[in-house]
């Protein structure tokens, strides 16, 4: 009986050095192993050093006349029993969910008649994305195997999902798809004096972990306007662009949070690794606050309308020419009081108080009547609403902070690494 064979597909991300690992795992287990390289791979490792390890020659280009005079595309991708793309980068992965093919590696991928698994490698916010999400689950309709990647410390000094999974993890799943009895002996580590240094060993840290002091975090925060319906062509709001929430947001992303962020009618792009959740009314925006707990810190800046129509009209209301046509209002739900009174309350609840006179005053009684821990108050007698800049008094049990004038992303920096040092602290 002949021995079972895989074409492993390097693609091209940090963890692409591991694929000399798995490869020597693989060949232990008796496994033969076949390459192909992305270009980009050729940034991590060289063919020469996977040609050594594979004991076979690496393919590369789609248009070389030699490689395919002696073995077509076509013939690579079915000369073999599985394939495995590993490290399956996003954008390899997209490729493979799109169905394109404008290289050998995706080319074979769309020429195959063999089973696929694709290993995932990547930034935990590129793996957490929507559309990655979307590409993994279309390519497990199409019937290829995903491997969940592992958690853990990054490259880039972040952490989460998105890790390559440990080379023997690899190679137990690929014996598994071929149907190959596995050894975990002949997947351990050689002995120090002969393993192979770690190539990123003597690498300084990319970043510091101070960078990401919200790491393991969860931030929830409101932002924009409510439209609350009086028929179905009229609403009561308040003035809200929603920059400064979303500008929140993002600088939370930033610091390594995870993020949810419950945002009313505002055309605004979703701020980069954040989860959004989009609502029109006061009554949604409570549900999707309760629905994003628990979280460690919620900030909440959304501009909720404080009244509704008690009924709202089912047909527009016309003119009749005897005066206004009365109209009868009820109280929205009180959000952030809400919160505060919860038993998922927050470690830290900020809340926003937009005020045109009285700022300070107002932002107190505020921060006494509503429970929160912080009130982060600006005056909005000018033009705030739809400005790019703030200035803010945050308002705590201690005392009154007050910062200049200065750009919204600047002020919500400075807000998020407080909000960090609190929780530090906690």
């Amino acid at each position: 009986m002949s021995s079972p064979s895989i074409l492993l597909i390097v693609g091209g991300g940090i963890a692409a050095y591991k694929s000399l690992e798995l490869t020597r795992f693989l060949k232990r287990q008796g496994i033969a192993v076949r390459a192909v390289m992305t270009r980009s791979a050729h940034e991590f490792v060289t063919p020469l050093s996977l040609g050594v390890m594979t004991e076979d020659h690496v393919y590369s280009d789609m248009f070389d006349l030699k490689d395919e005079r002696e073995i077509g595309h076509i013939q690579l991708s079915r000369q073999t029993d599985l394939i495995v793309v590993c490290p399956a980068t996003a954008n390899l992965l997209s490729k493979m969910a799109a169905g394109l093919c404008d290289d050998l590696a995706t080319t074979v991928l769309l020429a195959t008649d063999k089973p696929v698994l694709a290993v995932p490698a990547m930034n935990v916010r590129m793996w957490q994305h929507p559309a990655t999400q979307r590409n993994i689950a279309q390519l497990r309709a199409d019937g290829v195997t995903v491997m969940e990647p592992d958690s853990g410390s990054m490259a880039c000094g972040e952490y989460g999902p998105g890790r390559l999974p440990e080379p023997p993890d690899i190679a137990r799943t690929i014996c598994d798809m071929l149907n190959h009895p596995f050894d975990p002996a002949l997947a351990q580590p050689r002995s120090p004096s002969t393993e192979p240094a770690d190539p990123l060993a003597d690498q300084p840290a990319f970043a510091p972990d101070t960078h990401r002091p919200l790491h393991g975090k969860r931030v929830l925060v409101t932002a924009g306007p409510t439209h609350e319906p009086i028929d179905p062509v009229r609403y009561i709001a308040n003035r809200s662009s929603g920059r400064q929430g979303f500008a929140i947001a993002e600088a939370a992303a930033a610091l390594g949070a995870d993020v949810t962020l419950v945002a009313g009618p505002v055309s605004l792009p979703t701020p980069p690794g954040v989860i959004r959740i989009d609502v029109d009314t006061a009554r949604e925006m409570q549900a999707a606050v309760d629905d994003a707990l628990p979280a460690d810190a919620a900030i909440l800046v959304a501009a909720v309308a404080d009244w509704r129509a008690a009924e709202e009209a089912d047909r527009k209301i016309k003119k009749s020419g005897a005066g206004p046509a009365p109209l009868a209002l009820t109280e929205n739900p009180d959000i952030l009081a809400g919160l505060a009174r919860s038993e998922r309350r927050p470690a830290l609840l900020v809340g926003f108080a937009a005020e045109t006179n009285d700022v300070i005053d107002h932002a107190r009684s505020k921060l006494e009547t509503k429970g929160c821990d912080w009130i982060v108050a600006n005056d909005v007698s000018g033009d705030v609403m739809g400005g790019e800049n703030n200035a803010v008094h945050l308002v705590t049990s201690s005392g009154v902070e007050s910062w200049d004038n200065a750009p919204k992303g600047v002020v919500a920096r400075k807000l998020m690494e407080r909000i960090a040092d609190a929780l530090r602290t906690d």
